[in-house]
């Protein structure tokens, strides 16, 4: 049998193995969350036209394109440049808040690269309060992006019956359901992020030896 000081080693030895492992994986998963954060800002597919809607259309947190006559095709409108186009006060706040939450994750990714600089232990909690942080703004995005409904291009679009928090002859869209996504994506990261921050907290020391058997010099 093992005595109590090669069992200590082996049991460190796995538990940092096994640690290590976790912290690629919340790595690799927040590189994921953040490149859904980057789609679900810059997608003018928060909302758009179905088979019943009366006119062809979607809108975004700043951009939105809408069914020409004319052209028979879409024209779109406003932007993250031009904020004076877009249709409503709920949508430019809705913008801010996703889109600070997109720069608080992508932060946390940057400060992976403190982790050859400060203990692990900090960098985990660092970036742990970051992704909480985009979690409680997104929240509040999607959350007030619906109080736009109202606008007069959306109701065009979506039928003189639509109004806050009621869609009308439209739907949900993909980066809409990417930004609820990435709420829960956020709140379990950095959930992880607490629990992997505390663990090296209780590591042992890199130095860490075994002490001397008994009669060994």
């Amino acid at each position: 049998m093992l005595d109590v000081s090669n069992a200590a080693e082996i049991y460190h030895t796995s538990y940092v193995r096994n640690a290590r492992a976790i912290g690629v994986l919340w790595a690799v998963l927040t590189l994921c969350f953040a490149v859904l954060c980057v789609v679900s800002f810059v997608q003018p597919f928060w909302i758009g036209d179905t088979d019943r809607s009366p006119q062809a259309g979607h809108f975004g947190l700043a951009r939105y394109c809408l069914g020409d006559a004319v052209t028979q095709g879409l024209v779109c409108h406003g932007g993250f440049l031009d904020f004076s186009s877009v249709p409503s006060g709920a949508f430019k706040t809705a913008a801010f808040f996703v889109g600070t939450a997109m720069l608080l994750v992508l932060t946390s990714l940057v400060c992976l690269s403190l982790f050859f600089f400060c203990t692990a232990a900090a960098v985990y909690k660092v970036c742990a309060w970051l992704q909480l942080a985009a979690a409680a703004l997104l929240v509040l995005g999607c959350m007030i992006y619906p109080d736009g409904w109202d606008a007069p291009q959306v109701q065009q679009t979506c039928g003189a019956g639509t109004d806050k928090y009621h869609l009308g002859q439209c739907s949900v869209g993909y980066a809409y359901l990417i930004a609820i996504l990435g709420i829960l994506d956020a709140m379990v990261l950095s959930l992880l992020a607490f629990v992997l921050g505390n663990r090296q907290d209780r590591l042992l020391p890199e130095d860490f030896e075994p002490e001397p058997r008994d009669g060994a010099v």
